[in-house]
């Protein structure tokens, strides 16, 4: 048994995705965020059951654009708040709330494009690792797998939004005494040529059917 771990923020318009706002405006930036937030639970639940999917949530899904959708897409799931200050944190936080016993699959709200057998391939690597990273093409990565959750706490000193954050994060990991293998990257949504490139690879997803309609 594998569990999923999304760490996400409630799609609140000046809230979220505020580059990809800067270039498209803060609504629509909003919207895409609550597309791609639906896609990733859809692939989450998908891969694992519902029963075995976690959500740490920063802000409050009532004030979220496509709340109904959201709340009906979070059906059993276990949903809890964000603690800490900063990012390194509340990734830290995230993972000390998981129950122990089963690995995690840790991911954001960034890659509207992964899919269950990617998450199916990523939790296949912690069978001979124990954490697995998948990078992103900025320098930092869109999921972090862990044999045992408890080992998220290396994230609260690790610098996060950089372009280093993936080879401190693996340093961190391996400093710890951990196994740490690789999976496949990503590109991260955070501006209008990401949102390009990625609706473009994934037409099927609602992220690609929001982004054809705010970009027109």
């Amino acid at each position: 048994m594998t569990r999923a771990l999304v760490v996400a923020k409630a799609p609140v318009p000046g809230r979220v995705k505020t580059r990809l706002g800067a270039e498209v405006g803060m609504d629509a930036a909003a919207e895409l965020a609550a597309a791609a937030l639906l896609d990733t639970l859809g692939a989450c639940r998908a891969a694992f059951g519902a029963e075995d999917c976690l959500l740490a949530l920063d802000g409050d899904l009532a004030d979220a654009l496509r709340s109904e959708e959201l709340t009906a897409a979070l059906e059993g799931w276990r949903v809890y708040a964000q603690r800490g200050a900063g990012l390194g944190q509340r990734l830290a936080n995230a993972h000390a709330d998981v129950p122990a016993g089963a690995p995690v699959l840790q991911v954001g709200m960034d890659t509207p494009q992964l899919d269950p057998d990617g998450l199916h391939a990523a939790a296949a690597v912690l069978d001979d690792a124990d954490a697995v990273l998948g990078p992103a093409d900025d320098g930092g990565w869109w999921l972090l797998g862990l044999r045992e959750p408890a080992a998220g706490q290396v994230l609260r000193d690790v610098p996060m939004s950089t372009p280093t954050t993936y080879e401190l994060t693996r340093k961190a990991l391996e400093d710890r005494g951990l196994r740490v293998a690789s999976t496949s990257t990503m590109r991260d949504v955070d501006t209008v040529a990401d949102a390009n490139a990625v609706a473009a690879g994934r037409r099927d997803t609602e992220f690609a059917r929001t982004w054809t309609e705010v970009s027109r």
